[in-house]
């Protein structure tokens, strides 16, 4: 029976996508995760050393599973172990490679829940649950999150600094009105913050249940 799916997809980079998928870990004993990163065979663009995968891109998309070949102080991979998954994917894969890498993912989670950390793979998948994550100080939007914007169940904007402030907040939502496509998403879908996380996991659990009782 395939396992319910929760995609955390993010407006743009460093917006807190992997904080809260561990928050959603430690929620979830048991759950599975799977970070999806696309690479391109040349220099990402940032610090090589510290992003660039490349090295790693093949004919087919490489997806690592499990503690050894996944887990690394400080990455990623390494935070979903602290966090208490259960056991980790890693898919390595180009644009045309992302549906092969996370259906192979897929097939190797055992657990009832696997948490999915990335946009691109909704392309080609349906999650149960999707939650976009944004920042309270930016209102940059990369396109593979405009493309998900049907699919997204909430929002959640993490926090800035130490604290989100409720002006940082509806300022920033505010900023988001006026563009239809964001005045849609925002009337049909609930929006959270870490003060409201609880809330969110509740739902989470909730999603899970219905969808679970379906299959």
């Amino acid at each position: 029976m395939r396992p319910t799916i929760v995609a955390v997809g993010g407006f743009a980079s460093n917006t807190g996508k992997t904080t809260l998928v561990c928050e959603l870990l430690r929620a979830l004993p048991g759950w599975e995760a799977i970070k999806m990163t696309r690479g391109h065979y040349r220099s990402c663009g940032r610090e090589p050393a510290a992003c660039c995968v490349s090295p790693l891109l093949g004919e087919a998309p490489r997806v690592l599973s499990g503690r050894g070949a996944t887990y690394a102080d400080g990455k990623d991979t390494g935070r979903y172990w602290g966090a208490g998954a259960s056991n980790v994917h890693w898919v390595i894969s180009t644009d045309a490679q992302v549906r092969e890498g996370f259906e192979t993912a897929l097939s190797r989670v055992r657990a009832r829940g696997v948490i999915v950390e990335g946009n691109s793979f909704l392309k080609h998948a349906e999650a149960d649950f999707m939650i976009m994550v944004a920042r309270p100080d930016g209102l940059k939007v990369k396109p593979t999150a405009r493309r998900v914007l049907d699919q997204v169940s909430a929002l959640y904007v993490s926090q800035a600094g130490d604290l989100t402030e409720p002006t940082l907040v509806e300022n920033f939502l505010r900023g988001l009105r006026g563009e239809s496509d964001f005045d849609r998403l925002l009337e049909r879908v609930p929006v959270y913050t870490g003060e409201s996380l609880a809330s969110l996991v509740a739902l989470v659990r909730a999603e899970h249940a219905e969808a679970a009782g379906q299959r």
